[in-house]
């Protein structure tokens, strides 16, 4: 271990010679013949680094993620299963419902950005603009105008001519309240029938005066027959890829 620790000792300062003779630049500004200006290979990395930490926050914020997994947590909590699916299976299924849904928005994002940008057909920054006109779009049909003109309000953003003009900083707000709020209602829907069965099964053990058994152990069975003869859990997987209008 020491030897280890003396070695390392000796390559810092060769290390920083090295680089310190190499001279890389941290952001080289290269500017185009049309008069456009172009970050060195280098920044683009950084930058590139830096989104990928916001990657989990746009998942959940920006796509069908939020909608589809409190769906099937309340789903879940209807039936009176506590952990059964799992946390890991509720979001594994979420995530591929999620690509599936997302699936056009996706492939027009790599149409009009990276596929561009690949061929060197368009700067970083005007590709990354590109690849949000798609993400926007989405967002926007799925957002309540009560809900925009409420953030616009807050944010006394002035009012715009078309709904393109909208800015990310108020539509995402606007997206995230409408899927929740879009996401409540299905869960109420669901939650109907299995609370019928709770009360017919409540009021028939109270008849019969067996008031110590739960009635949760006697309608758990039935709750879950139901569902299955149904075929619930394509029922739900069709009503939330409906709701998207896909």
């Amino acid at each position: 271990m020491k030897g280890l620790l003396v070695l390392l000792l000796m390559l810092l300062p060769a290390g920083s010679a090295l680089a310190a003779d190499t001279g890389i630049p941290a952001v080289t500004l290269v500017t185009g013949e049309d008069g456009t200006s172009n970050y060195s290979v280098t920044i683009q990395i950084l930058a590139l680094m830096t989104l990928l930490t916001f990657l989990p926050a746009m998942l959940m914020m920006m796509t069908s993620f939020a909608r589809i997994i409190i769906v099937f947590a309340i789903l879940r909590q209807a039936l009176g299963l506590q952990q059964t699916p799992s946390n890991q299976i509720i979001i594994g299924l979420s995530l591929f419902l999620t690509l599936f849904i997302m699936s056009p928005v996706l492939e027009e994002v790599n149409t009009r950005a990276v596929q561009p940008y690949m061929a060197e057909e368009l700067p970083p920054l005007e590709a990354f603009k590109a690849a949000g006109v798609p993400f926007h779009e989405f967002m926007l049909r799925q957002t309540r105008e009560s809900d925009l003109n409420l953030f616009m309000r807050i944010s006394e953003t002035p009012q715009v001519e078309r709904a393109e003009e909208i800015p990310f900083t108020v539509l995402i707000p606007a997206f995230i309240i409408s899927e929740l709020k879009t996401a409540f209602q299905i869960g109420f829907m669901l939650f109907i029938p299995f609370l019928v069965i709770d009360l017919v099964v409540a009021s028939v053990l109270m008849a019969m005066g067996m008031m110590m058994l739960s009635p949760v152990i006697i309608s758990l069975p039935f709750k879950i027959m139901l569902f299955v003869l149904v075929d619930g859990w394509a029922m739900v997987v069709g009503t939330l890829a409906a709701s998207f209008g896909v």
